[in-house]
């Protein structure tokens, strides 16, 4: 089965994260990994979001009891991805080689993109409705999740988006909204429920939530400390997601 493309976009963006795979598959503890990959904790968990986000299926799973505490380990999925990645370091020295100039480097730097927003899902185009200037979009994510993306019709051509389409979907976590899953959903809005796995307090502001979705996918979002005492929510709580269409943002593989 081939990897999906903002996957594969990612490993040759970004091969260190890809990196940190082999370090957990060594290691079988998130610590250790992220200090042999001189990283700090939360950025490992960062990547590892990132890259369950983007892939079919996670590529890596929470353990009990790992050596060094923060006990993970590689699904079948993510030993997939690491020998994949393995095969690509092999190349990488070749393909250096071959390049004419340094300049080749820097315009292919160039058409590679990073993004501040902290969540990106991978999905597919499942279909598409024109409303005037705008489309809206729909999105199936991993585990069958939808959620809607309002973009412009221009874009839409733009993207040459599909029914089948492989895309990347945008959202900040300031964009998110939560709520107790007994309040009534705006109507137009986007709505999806989520396990709180993480919570980091912030003497200085919101606090940062790491909220599971059904499918294994990570979401980050901010709450209120007040909002979430009034409602007595917590690590193990389910909440609900909410975010505009408008807020999320679409990209394709170049």
């Amino acid at each position: 089965m081939p990897l999906p493309a903002p996957l594969t976009q990612h490993i040759v963006r970004r091969p260190q994260r890809i990196a940190l795979l082999q370090h957990i598959d060594e290691q079988g503890s998130i610590t250790r990994a992220a200090k042999a990959a001189s990283m700090s904790y939360k950025a490992a968990w960062d990547a590892i979001d990132e890259l369950n986000n983007l892939a079919a299926r996670p590529l890596v799973e929470r353990s009990t009891g790992g050596r060094g505490g923060g006990g993970a380990r590689l699904s079948d999925e993510g030993r997939r991805v690491l020998r994949l990645y393995q095969r690509l370091q092999a190349l990488q020295a070749q393909i250096l080689e071959e390049a004419e100039d340094s300049s080749d480097l820097d315009l292919l730097g160039r058409l590679m993109l990073r993004t501040s927003a902290r969540n990106q899902l991978h999905g597919r185009v499942s279909a598409i409705h024109p409303q005037g200037r705008n489309d809206t979009i729909e999105l199936t994510l991993a585990g069958g999740v939808r959620i809607e993306a309002q973009i412009t019709h221009d874009s839409t051509h733009r993207l040459e988006l599909e029914i089948g389409t492989a895309v990347v979907a945008l959202i900040k976590a300031g964009w998110l909204e939560l709520a107790t899953l007994d309040e009534p959903v705006p109507p137009g809005s986007n709505s999806l429920h989520a396990e709180i796995n993480e919570l980091l307090s912030d003497p200085q502001g919101p606090s940062e939530l790491r909220l599971s979705l059904s499918s294994g996918q990570i979401l980050c979002a901010f709450a209120e400390p007040e909002w979430l005492q009034t409602h007595n929510l917590g690590v193990g709580s389910v909440v609900q997601i909410r975010f505009l269409p408008t807020y999320v943002l679409l990209g394709t593989p170049v």
